[in-house]
């Protein structure tokens, strides 16, 4: 969308020249044709040709159902703020004329619409359009211009701005053409793809490519599974189709890596299996209802998986439990590792919540886990996010128990138990217990994982920690069963919501 396309920063820019490959004597050039040895003559093959595909029928068929997307939205005062006139405001020989200026100004200093376009494709003949949030994002007013040019007035059902997706409702005089979605997850790498959009307000434009990888994460989202494609996206195709050559819709068109703003071959598309469910939930409830545990997680680093005795880094790590969630009522537990939901594997961090968004809100599921090294399953009935968000919100954070002042200096930090004065002075969450960093050596193990004063370690050695002197406790424990390093539960700057296992070497 012209101005408001979304695209991944910290590119560094390539130059690109063109390097001419010379043809040394003896050696075929790559337009002949090799030969074959017929007795004592040398004879010609037939060249063997391979056409790219034609997406002309295709192009003729879709196009119909693509149309261009236009908003206005409130913009910035049309008066710009003009420096101080020479001498200062009330010394100044301007001022007189600075301040008529200045007042003729204001009398035009109302905010301007900004205009603003992106692309979107019809998925229902009574009017129904698909396209991004972010194109539809704060607009006060909607157009859709259809290709035979028409121009309906459009009104937002719903938008999701988790997935970047929006559906919009047009009342048209006669039926849409529409396009259908097809299994994103059968769309393979190397796989021809077609993008159809509004590139630069310019209109309808067809650009082919393939498919350069698949479930990328570019860290747009919590539920990032983007397809990867060197299909030309530009600026104003948001919010467009990505299609197979079968005509069916395998992605929504949304982000592009770039230092200018212009195609350079890399563009993203929310896949379609992501995009059904939330479309559904927006044209039927005009919000989205996902699943939610109620869980914080992180993901299972080498280092973490030795710790805990795991073959290899695998699931989802269970760094805290929301109080009267989901995951608590079914008994699990922070330092879990959750390996399978609703019978579906979880290989990493990523992959429980799109797994548990995608689950029926109400529905007793299995939950497998590992627990100190022991495979177990539990059962968990699924609850909303949107109400968990309303409740972590809503939480107040209760009083804590108090333990006895220590201090100790161990893995080149000096931690603390907890006292008021330490709460304070770090501004620690009152529902956090622990023992306090208070000091962190340069070239210490503490330093390598970055800790830092005020992060309050909550468990050491997979137990709870209540003072200074547990730490020494678990330490201890650890050297002795021949451990390499400990897990340590940290909330970072003393924050609930910033809880995270650490491995932490014993001997640097």
């Amino acid at each position: 969308m012209s101005g408001k396309f979304l695209k991944v920063r910290g590119v560094k820019a390539l130059g690109v020249g063109i390097v001419a490959l010379g043809l040394a004597s003896g050696l075929v050039a790559a337009q002949e044709s090799p030969v074959i040895n017929q007795g004592n003559t040398l004879t010609p093959t037939q060249p063997q040709l391979q056409e790219l595909p034609s997406v002309a029928d295709l192009a003729d068929r879709l196009l119909p159902a693509v149309v261009e997307i236009t908003i206005e939205s409130k913009g910035v005062s049309a008066a710009p703020r003009l420096p101080t006139p020479p001498g200062g405001e009330e010394n100044s020989p301007f001022k007189d004329f600075f301040d008529d200026f200045l007042k003729r100004q204001g009398e035009d200093n109302e905010p301007r619409p900004m205009t603003s376009m992106g692309s979107g494709f019809v998925v229902d003949a009574s009017g129904l359009i698909v396209t991004n949030n972010h194109v539809v994002e704060g607009a006060e007013t909607i157009e859709v211009h259809l290709q035979d040019d028409t121009i309906l007035k459009a009104e937002l059902v719903g938008r999701d701005p988790k997935t970047d997706l929006a559906v919009l409702r047009v009342k048209a005089d006669k039926p849409l053409p529409i396009v259908s979605f097809g299994d994103s997850d059968k769309l393979r790498i190397g796989e021809w793809v077609m993008a159809i959009g509004n590139p630069f307000g310019l209109g309808g434009s067809v650009s082919l490519g393939i498919v350069s990888a698949r479930n990328r994460d570019i860290s747009a989202g919590p539920y990032d599974d983007f397809i990867q494609t060197d299909a030309a996206i530009n600026k104003g195709n948001s919010g467009g189709p990505l299609f197979n050559l079968r005509g069916e819709v395998m992605g929504i068109n949304t982000a592009i890596f770039s230092p200018s703003g212009g195609s350079v071959g890399i563009g993203f598309s929310v896949p379609a299996n992501t995009a059904r469910n939330v479309i559904d939930q927006l044209v039927k409830f005009g919000e989205t209802r996902r699943g939610w545990l109620g869980v914080k997680i992180q993901s299972v680093t080498d280092d973490i998986a030795e710790t805990m005795n795991l073959p290899r880094p695998r699931g989802a790590l269970i760094a805290d439990v929301t109080p009267t969630g989901p995951a608590e009522k079914a008994g699990i537990q922070s330092g879990d590792v959750v390996i399978e939901f609703n019978g579906r594997p979880v290989n990493s961090m990523r992959d429980l919540p799109k797994i548990v968004a995608e689950t029926e809100i109400g529905k007793q599921v299995p939950v497998k886990v590992l627990r100190k090294g022991q495979e177990m399953t539990v059962m968990a009935e699924v609850g909303r996010l949107e109400d968990g968000e309303k409740m972590a919100s809503a939480a107040t954070p209760g009083q804590s128990d108090q333990a006895a002042p220590a201090v100790l200096t161990v893995l080149g930090m000096t931690v603390s138990s907890m006292t008021d004065e330490l709460r304070t002075q770090y501004t620690i969450d009152k529902d956090i217990k622990g023992a306090v960093i208070t000091e962190v050596a340069q070239d210490g193990a503490a330093a390598e994982k970055r800790l830092e004063p005020g992060d309050v370690i909550t468990e050491a050695g997979e137990q709870e920690v209540m003072g200074a002197a547990d730490i020494s406790a678990r330490i201890a424990e650890a050297e002795k069963a021949g451990k390499n390093s400990i897990l340590l539960l940290v909330a970072k700057g003393g924050k609930q919501g910033e809880m995270r296992f650490i491995a932490i070497k014993l001997k640097k």
